[in-house]
């Protein structure tokens, strides 16, 4: 279903049609010799169908391809099909209700049912699998919207399990969603008993404040004056990502999707510089699904990536095993490489992490960072430039309190920047950031 949403965000339509096949289960006659595997008794008598039943696992598929075949047969138009409900999208109302119009023959012609009630459209907003669609945009429907913020507290794990399948959904909206759901994830597993603390109480309230205000998602725009903007970023709970576009003439992105996860098994324990770059590469396989694997992407980590891609070893402290060392560089090298001559698939700039702001590197402007030698190595008017970084934690009371700072030796150069909830990792990556200012 993923990949009908990334392509229909890539049409951006200005009007849309949808129809529904009336129970096209039913439309599809069982073969005779087929039909003995669906018998079933019934009050003590013994029936069997004779059309495609409702409920048995291979029935959408089989439908779903019966319908695409007669609409290939048929010469339709540009469509989307997902089992039994089809969109087809233009700039002008009169060309949708044209294509719209021809399907509908075909599908009559081919056998199938269609309902005046199934058929919505020509129409500027619609909704297709669930999903409010407007210029090639995803929006979360307000009926959704409305539905999840009257919801009550869960009052068992089938209630929690239930509204987390229901805001799941719409997870690529909602930044950091792992992170925010992971209290309500706790109180369902199997080995824990049900306990609605303060935690999941805010939890729950957060995430319906989410839902309340996110944004739309798309178009996907091609050519060459479109950024792909791959931000990735690794913290103390997991891993986040999220991919923006810009074109020329606007002073924002818009962002085609939001992920995150939380950290599985050994991979809590990997350094600093191997969750970045395990980060980076989960963002980069979520990218090309949604822009595909020849647009060029500007890697913004927050700590440097590609360095350590093209190094071809590992450092010599690492806690990833070998091969998946050589899984993220052959996956991230390939893709980087990917491209024109002068233009790599990759460029990389380490930034801020940039919900609600603006992007405006060019690739031209990007500076590959590059490993520095040893401070006593360099030559004297070199070392005047050198700045020495670090980064701690500690608790006070129930709060973290962490620290980044930066230094000069020769220029006696001191910068320093502090705040609470953060791990000692993330100082050390605040801490760079200055030194990357300072250096400005």
């Amino acid at each position: 279903m993923l990949e009908l949403q990334y392509e229909l965000e890539s049409k951006a339509a200005k009007w849309y049609a949808t129809i529904d096949i009336a129970n096209a289960f039913f439309s599809i006659p069982l073969a005779a010799e087929c039909r003995p595997q669906f018998a079933f008794t019934w009050r003590g008598v013994q029936y069997t169908w004779n059309r495609l039943p409702q409920g048995w696992k291979h029935s959408p598929t089989i439908s779903h391809g019966l319908i695409q075949t007669a609409l290939e047969k048929g010469g339709a138009p540009e469509h989307l099909q997902y089992i039994d409900d089809i969109i087809v999208w233009g700039n002008k109302a009169e060309e949708v209700f044209k294509k719209g119009k021809r399907i509908i023959q075909i599908l009559l012609k081919a056998g199938f049912a269609i309902k005046k009630s199934k058929v919505k459209g020509p129409a500027q907003e619609i909704q297709f699998l669930g999903i409010k669609w407007q210029d090639g945009r995803r929006h979360v429907p307000m009926d959704v919207v409305n539905k999840i913020a009257a919801m009550s507290p869960p009052a068992n794990k089938k209630e929690t399990q239930a509204f987390l399948g229901l805001v799941g959904f719409w997870r690529m909206h909602i930044p950091g969603y792992s992170q925010l759901v992971s209290p309500l994830y706790r109180v369902t597993r199997k080995k824990n008993y049900f306990e609605w603390g303060l935690e999941q109480q805010q939890a729950f309230e957060h995430i319906k404040q989410e839902i309340a205000r996110a944004v739309a998602l798309g178009p996907v725009r091609t050519g060459p004056t479109v950024q792909n903007v791959l931000y990735t970023a690794a913290g103390e709970h997991g891993l986040t990502w999220s991919l923006w576009q810009k074109t020329a003439g606007e002073t924002r992105g818009r962002p085609l999707g939001f992920w995150s996860r939380g950290y599985r098994g050994s991979e809590a324990h990997y350094t600093p510089t191997e969750k970045e770059i395990l980060a980076a590469y989960e963002g980069i396989r979520a990218a090309s699904e949604v822009v595909g694997t020849e647009a060029s992407l500007l890697l913004a980590p927050r700590l440097p990536v590609l360095h350590w891609m093209f190094k071809g070893n590992m450092p010599s402290t690492h806690h990833a095993t070998s091969a998946t060392w050589s899984k993220w560089v052959a996956l991230i090298t390939q893709r980087a490489r990917l491209g024109k001559p002068n233009h790599p698939g990759i460029l990389e700039e380490i930034m801020d992490w940039p919900e609600g702001r603006d992007f405006g590197a060019l690739p031209e402007e990007v500076a590959r960072a590059q490993e520095a030698p040893p401070y006593n190595e360099l030559p004297e008017d070199e070392r005047r430039y050198a700045l020495f970084t670090d980064g701690s934690c500690r608790v006070v009371g129930n709060h973290r309190k962490w620290k980044a700072a930066v230094w000069s030796p020769t220029r006696q150069v001191v910068e320093a920047t502090e705040g609470e909830g953060e791990s000692s990792q993330f100082a050390e990556v605040k801490a760079i950031q200055l030194a990357l200012k300072i250096a400005e």
